[in-house]
């Protein structure tokens, strides 16, 4: 703890001083333009990979990078959605998992988390994505080999998922908001991001980017 508290000391001290007009217009209010939904996993640090500033981004995390379906239970994740579409504005939305991601492995072996209620629970939003690679891989359970199929098929599914919410379908119906499936590889750095062409995911690129900026 040390060390986050000297940090505080460090960015009051050397960082806010070189940054005072960018935090007094923000003082004042958020225009972000991107909703990025990503993993609570410590090791993931969206403004860091996307070299973002202060108020670019929305950021909403939650173990396993889920996105409910909308229903009429209000949940954090429901509110801030409706929150950063209705309300902000953003006119894009990421949803970004990561390899080595342990909420897909609790999502393989639901059996392993019998001491974890809340966790089994929650990752139940998770079940059509390893259903799905169970018929893809003409199986019946799973293991470690399928941890990567099984994150980037959540991060499809809860593209999914997104899209049932009222503010989001209606974006999505006049054209003013585009969905993103990305996979963070932390090894490597890389981004794998989903093409809707060829239905796979590939490292993110030049062609990728500048076709992703806009909104149709």
């Amino acid at each position: 703890m040390d060390h986050v508290i000297s940090g505080v000391a460090k960015f009051q001290r050397e960082v806010f001083p070189g940054k005072k007009a960018a935090f007094k217009k923000l003082a004042n209010g958020q225009n972000p333009e991107v909703l990025f939904i990503t993993c609570a996993d410590s090791r993931i640090d969206p403004n860091l990979v996307t070299q973002t500033e202060p108020g670019e981004l929305f950021i909403c995390r939650n173990a396993g990078n889920i996105v409910p379906p909308h229903s009429n239970e209000t949940g954090g994740m429901t509110a801030s959605i409706e929150f950063a579409v209705a309300a902000l504005g953003v006119s894009h939305i990421v949803i970004c998992g990561h390899t080595d991601c342990g909420a897909m492995k609790g999502a393989i072996n639901p059996e392993g988390l019998e001491g974890l209620p809340h966790v089994k629970e929650w990752l139940g939003h998770c079940r059509s994505a390893t259903e799905v690679v169970k018929e893809k891989c003409g199986c019946t359970s799973l293991g470690a080999e399928h941890v990567e199929q099984v994150t980037e098929e959540n991060v499809l599914q809860q593209l999914q998922h997104i899209r049932t919410h009222p503010s989001v379908a209606a974006k999505l119906a006049t054209g003013q908001i585009k969905l993103h499936g990305w996979v963070y590889h932390i090894a490597s750095g890389k981004i794998m991001c989903y093409d809707e062409t060829s239905r796979e995911f590939t490292e993110m690129d030049k062609a990728y980017a500048e076709e992703s900026l806009s909104v149709k």
